[in-house]
């Protein structure tokens, strides 16, 4: 059985195609470590700058204390041509009152389920990229993208 041949990809275009397919995937799976057996589950990002995503996360899930053992994560989106994006990064908890308000501001639904940006339940987390894979289907390939483009 032959194998369907992807087609050739510009590296220039790597940055552009990546943020497609992040665009289309509304719910990326995010894996965590709990202590040797990896945690894999489905997230909505309240935020996204380029390669840099915002989870919003409650203290008592789970995840919270894989994060705080463990902050080196990975998100794995998938658009409906099961082309693929891997963000490697780092969770880090967003302090910043300024940007957890702009957060806040655009996001109707947290605003409904928790009331108020004060809520002690509410996390929000920052994932910052150090690796960023883009795959097309059936490639069996992974193409390392830049990570100083532009902000999309």
């Amino acid at each position: 059985m032959n194998q369907p041949a992807p087609e050739p990809i510009d590296p220039e275009k790597l940055p552009e195609l990546a943020a497609e397919v992040i665009q289309k995937d509304r719910f990326p799976y995010l894996a965590s470590i709990d202590g040797d057996q990896p945690r894999v589950r489905p997230v909505s990002p309240v935020r996204t700058d380029g390669f840099t995503v915002y989870v919003a996360n409650l203290r008592s899930y789970h995840k919270t204390a894989e994060i705080a053992a463990n902050p080196n994560v990975e998100l794995c989106y998938l658009d409906e041509g099961h082309d693929q994006v891997r963000i490697t990064g780092v969770a880090e908890i967003v302090e910043d009152r300024t940007l957890l308000q702009e957060i806040w501001d655009a996001n109707p639904l947290m605003r409904q389920y928790l009331g108020s940006l004060d809520n002690p339940q509410l996390i929000i987390y920052c994932i910052w990229p150090s690796k960023v894979r883009f795959m097309r289907e059936w490639a069996l390939e992974y193409h390392d993208v830049p990570l100083s483009q532009p902000e999309f």
